[in-house]
């Protein structure tokens, strides 16, 4: 990886554009209008939320670091979090930091509210043992408090470059949900098997865009270190791969463009730097329905002082 010394430093301030694409597939659906693809419905562009793209990162993390100390992912599908948060408190009694009431009503009460020292060192222990805490943050304030997190590591939301228009397409099943929608027939008539209809939405084509920023200051109260920004990178790559789905279609990953500041504060406005990638539509493709369909440019020259490009893909 170039620069890898640089982009993986945790004490420096990164700013960083993700390229990624989707061909006949539902980047993202919105539960809220029957899973289609979600939409800005002024512009009709695309919008894959910063979540969406948060769950690929915990998956890509979860098998590439499977075992490893210090890599679990604290929100999982179907996870307790209250358990997640309790092993905290339960870790310090072993310790004898502290010592937990036996009974439960008493247990439950001091789970609940366990003073600042205990709070204070339980989230310490989730930042640690918990990848996507040290990174993305969590809320860790429900039945078992274990305080909040403010990561370091946060995206906007993923937008494609045009406008796109999801196609509604219609799908057979020829298998049947109950014995009652059989017509005509019985069980065993082969004739009387009409099939079931189904929907199914997708982009044909989007080219999508999302920014990231790593806070170094965020980064050292969480504990975020130079293997946990080597491993973030490398999922921004490879997490497409081990994500596969047919309702999602190809999804791959385009580019990676980081801006690393010499200044934790920052050498140049976000905005400024992200300014200097310039992805437009080929002048003989009136739909884009690929990748070459568009001409993706970065401008490295005068770089403002303190300031490092690190072009991936």
């Amino acid at each position: 990886m170039k620069n890898k010394a640089l982009i993986t430093d945790p004490k420096k301030r990164h700013d960083f554009l993700l390229l990624f694409d989707v061909t006949d597939g539902n980047p993202n659906g919105d539960p809220d209008a029957g899973n289609l693809p979600r939409v800005d419905p002024e512009t009709m562009q695309g919008i894959v939320t910063d979540v969406c793209l948060k769950r690929k990162v915990r998956d890509f993390v979860n098998i590439a670091k499977e075992g490893e100390r210090a890599f679990e992912i604290y929100v999982q599908h179907k996870g307790i979090l209250n358990k997640q948060n309790e092993r905290a408190y339960l870790h310090l009694e072993e310790e004898g930091k502290l010592e937990l009431p036996e009974k439960d009503n008493k247990r439950k009460e001091f789970l609940k509210n366990p003073g600042g020292e205990n709070q204070e060192n339980a989230r310490r222990w989730m930042c640690t043992n918990f990848f996507d805490i040290r990174m993305f943050g969590a809320v860790m304030t429900t039945g078992v408090n274990c305080g909040q997190v403010r990561g370091p590591l946060q995206f906007t939301f993923g937008r494609s470059f045009n406008r796109i228009v999801p196609s509604d397409i219609a799908i057979t099943r020829v298998a049947l949900t109950n014995a009652e929608d059989i017509k005509g027939g019985s069980a065993d008539d082969e004739s009387a098997r009409s099939g079931q209809m189904g929907r199914k939405t997708i982009v044909p084509y989007g080219l999508y865009l999302s920014k990231g920023f790593y806070s170094p200051h965020l980064g050292k109260d969480t504990g975020a270190t130079a293997e946990d920004l080597e491993i973030f990178w490398d999922a921004l790559q490879r997490m497409w791969e081990v994500d596969r789905s047919a309702s999602r279609g190809f999804m791959a990953f385009r580019g990676l463009y980081i801006f690393t500041h010499e200044n934790k504060l920052g050498n140049a406005p976000a905005h400024k730097l992200f300014d200097r990638l310039s992805v437009s539509r080929s002048d003989d493709a009136r739909v884009p329905r690929k990748f070459d369909d568009y001409q993706v440019q970065l401008n490295t020259d005068n770089l403002p002082t303190g300031i490092t490009c690190t072009a991936i893909g």
